[in-house]
């Protein structure tokens, strides 16, 4: 048995401290909304910052931002853990502020892990969520059980940094996809075609990706998504117009050039904008469909 310090009882973070008690594992979770972090049933709750990491082996951490990672690490976590302590940030956040917290800790003598996830809160609940991870080979390996039990894949990226830079490129490519299917399946309703036959071809064709054949943005089509529950995320526009806005100052800094995701960007800016941003980042269909002129 490991016992767990877990910061951030969102979403994801729920789903991910279940599936570790329901392993034996201790967790003590901590969200500054106490009704999240007492909703985890075999959790303990812990009152603050400090009693959280009192006497754990390991401490996780799932916030929105990078400047609430930096803050807490900083204020608590350094100061405050355990000698042996393992740090494994699975926040989505900026590749330099990932390198630096890894420089911090290592200073400080701790092992830190930045390990983003992709797989939604589906994939947070069913164990079964890919992590990116940027580390050492011995931090990896100490964390690799935990890995094992709150997703399907884990994959060391290289060192600090790594595992962020892995996690921003693909949610844009994410991000591009999705409003490429979008497009095909309201060229294909204004073609008069059924979506299911569509669903059907382009999942076993060449049009086929995760955001067709696992996330499909129309209503009872394929498995069943955030699509059949009126866009409720899953995985919110706002935190995807975040994540394009990381990969944006990512590519600004390493020199590429990405117009496609430049303009992914933009539109769930737009769809920000225009009051979108609770909804499922797949909600970007009723915008596509939206953009459609009505016939005469």
């Amino acid at each position: 048995m490991t016992a767990i310090a877990f910061f951030g009882i969102g979403n994801m973070g729920a789903g991910m401290a279940r599936n570790l008690i329901k392993a034996g594992h201790s967790v003590k979770v901590f969200d500054l909304d106490t009704a999240k972090a007492e909703a985890i049933e075999g959790a303990t709750v812990a009152v603050d910052g400090e009693a959280a990491v009192s006497g754990v082996d390991v401490v996780i951490t799932m916030l929105p931002g990078g400047k609430a990672v930096l803050g807490l690490y900083r204020d608590i976590i350094f100061e405050l853990s355990e000698k042996d302590a393992l740090f494994i940030d699975c926040s989505t956040i900026d590749v330099e502020t990932a390198r630096t917290l890894a420089a911090e800790a290592k200073s400080r003598g701790f092992a830190m892990l930045d390990a983003p996830v992709s797989g939604g809160v589906t994939g947070a609940d069913a164990g079964t969520l890919a992590f990116m991870v940027g580390g050492t080979e011995e931090a990896f390996a100490r964390a690799q059980p935990l890995f094992d039990i709150m997703g399907a894949k884990a994959v060391l990226a290289g060192a600090a940094g790594a595992g962020q830079g892995i996690k921003i490129c693909n949610n844009m490519m994410l991000a591009i996809q999705m409003i490429s299917v979008a497009e095909g399946f309201v060229l294909a309703e204004n073609l008069g075609l059924e979506p299911e036959k569509l669903f059907e071809v382009s999942s076993a064709a060449s049009g086929q990706c995760w955001s067709l054949t696992t996330y499909c943005p129309v209503a009872g089509v394929g498995p069943k998504t955030s699509a059949d529950n009126d866009f409720k995320p899953g995985f919110a526009t706002a935190l995807m117009r975040k994540d394009l806005g990381l990969a944006m100052e990512a590519a600004e800094a390493a020199g590429a050039v990405v117009p496609f995701g430049r303009a992914a960007r933009d539109v769930y800016e737009k769809m920000m904008i225009d009051g979108q941003g609770d909804l499922d980042f797949s909600s970007v269909i009723k915008r596509v469909r939206a953009a459609v002129p009505e016939k005469a």
